[in-house]
């Protein structure tokens, strides 16, 4: 049964009429026309849909609209501002993060997630961090040295200042 669900996408206001069990990762991309988020294992374990509800790394094949009601997500395509584009996109480019580009979107918001609750992570809390997002590609090495990286440039790594 349809119903209407607001939330806040990109910051942005949106009303949709749909159905409160319909999964986020296909609202935001038929729906929506928002292709950034990608469609990869649809259980939760690549991380290649990663998006942000209330600035926490969520998969959005597992997220219902029944959840995100009243809250605040992010899509890649929401993480740049003004058109310039998020340090941690940058990153990912300057550093060859990426290969296929399959990944790099779920990556990116998980990075970006894990940077705000830890500006200024180790290499070792870095890998943690993103242990649970697959890169098929193999470029974990350059997608850990973006997000050092981008901590660099947005405040963090305190300990290579010393």
């Amino acid at each position: 049964m349809k119903e209407l669900i607001t939330f806040n996408l990109n910051r942005k206001p949106v009303e949709l009429n749909l159905d409160r069990d319909r999964i986020l990762l296909w609202v935001l991309r038929t729906d929506l026309g928002l292709t950034g988020t990608k469609y990869g294992c649809g259980e939760s374990y690549c991380g290649a849909c990663t998006v942000l509800v209330d600035d926490e790394a969520l998969r959005s094949c597992q997220i219902t609209l029944n959840d995100i009601q009243n809250r605040s997500v992010v899509t890649i395509e929401g993480l740049a501002n003004n058109g310039e584009l998020h340090p941690l996109q940058k990153a990912f480019m300057e550093n060859d993060a990426l290969q296929c580009g399959y990944c790099t979107p779920g990556m990116i918001m998980n990075a970006y997630a894990l940077l705000k609750k830890n500006p200024d992570p180790t290499e070792k809390q870095i890998m943690e961090g993103m242990e649970e997002n697959l890169c098929r590609c193999g470029a974990y090495k350059r997608i850990v040295e973006a997000i050092q990286a981008a901590a660099r440039v947005m405040g963090g790594f305190e300990h290579e200042k010393k």
